[in-house]
């Protein structure tokens, strides 16, 4: 069904479609720049400069190694919660917590209504996409998950909260879509930290994509999977994006008991180590997957984002799945 929904919408993929989950790492021209500009060394129109000639880097080497659906990289953000909340009417910056490892972020504050006023991606996405004809993905973090991630001065309970910034998303949702964004994966990493609130994160999710014509993809990672699953398959998405590797592929034992129903982006390399897999790994993961899922509804990718790994780590591990799925097309 979401192959025929692809095609639809003129978008025509392989067998084991290749793809990446968000972040690539920032070269090191382009993080010199962040700190230059956080010092006011060079203006903001410089900064842009670096992020749009690390964007080119992504796509060409994506392109070099045969992905079969893009993403821009990431290279124009810094934390994944905080980009948004800093264009987001009802904001305020708050002060470091850490997010994992040694990495920081400002816990955004709501202190008033959520309103949406401009694109926040959208030209990057356009940038992104004018430089391949192949599709590149829309790339958002989800209300569930920026609630969650927030402290709230404002709405009287989580619940309002998510379904507040839901219809806000929704709007940048519309805009990529107007603009040509055919595929658009929303990250919702907190879906799992509360498992009693998985309802809210659905009904968020619902709120945002419904009745859009996209493909929609949701990413989730590193969570107490056994708690909302097989729960999690109501979120009105098309293709779950997945940590597997890092975990062991323990998923599949809750899949073989619960038929999974929906496409997944099956993750086959781990993004937190600096092992490079060989590809008879890869290939034993994905094989591993075909034991327990149809293969036509599995897409091949990382367990997460790559921007915690180095630029040559990164390539790597993108080459070996992008080798291993086309070895298996055929």
């Amino acid at each position: 069904m979401s192959r025929e929904k692809l095609q639809k919408l003129g978008i025509d993929l392989p067998l084991f479609p290749t793809t990446s989950v968000g972040s690539f790492p920032k070269p090191d021209y382009l993080m010199k720049a962040r700190g230059d500009f956080a010092k006011g060394k060079i203006s903001r129109q410089e900064l842009e400069e670096k992020s749009r000639q690390a964007t080119e880097f992504w796509i060409r080497k994506q392109e070099e190694l045969g992905v079969d659906v893009l993403v821009d990289g990431e290279m124009y953000r810094g934390d994944m919660v905080a980009y948004f909340a800093e264009r987001l009417r009802g904001f305020e910056e708050g002060g470091f917590v850490r997010s994992y490892g040694n990495r920081y972020y400002h816990k955004p504050i709501i202190t008033g209504e959520v309103r949406w006023e401009a694109p926040m991606t959208v030209v990057w996405w356009k940038y992104a996409q004018n430089l391949t004809p192949k599709p590149v993905k829309g790339m958002l973090t989800g209300p569930y998950t920026v609630m969650d991630w927030s402290f709230n001065e404002f709405y009287p309970g989580r619940r309002e909260t998510c379904l507040a910034l839901a219809k806000e998303i929704r709007r940048e949702v519309e805009a990529l879509i107007q603009a040509g964004a055919k595929i658009i994966q929303i990250d919702e990493p907190a879906t799992s930290v509360r498992p009693e609130e998985l309802q809210v994160a659905i009904d968020g999710l619902r709120t945002v994509t419904e009745g859009l014509p996209a493909y929609f993809i949701t990413h989730i990672c590193y969570g107490a999977f056994e708690l909302i699953y097989p729960g999690m398959l109501e979120m009105p998405v098309d293709n779950f994006d997945l940590e597997m590797s890092n975990s062991g592929l323990d998923m599949l034992e809750l899949f073989k008991r619960h038929r999974f129903t929906k496409d997944i982006s099956f993750g086959v390399v781990d993004v937190h180590s600096h092992v490079v897999e060989e590809e008879n790994v890869v290939e034993k993961r994905l094989r591993q997957a075909l034991e327990v899922l149809p293969k036509e509804s599995i897409w091949v990718d990382p367990d997460c984002g790559l921007k915690t790994r180095t630029v040559e780590e990164a390539i790597a591990k993108m080459q070996a799945l992008v080798k291993v799925a086309k070895a298996l097309r055929n």
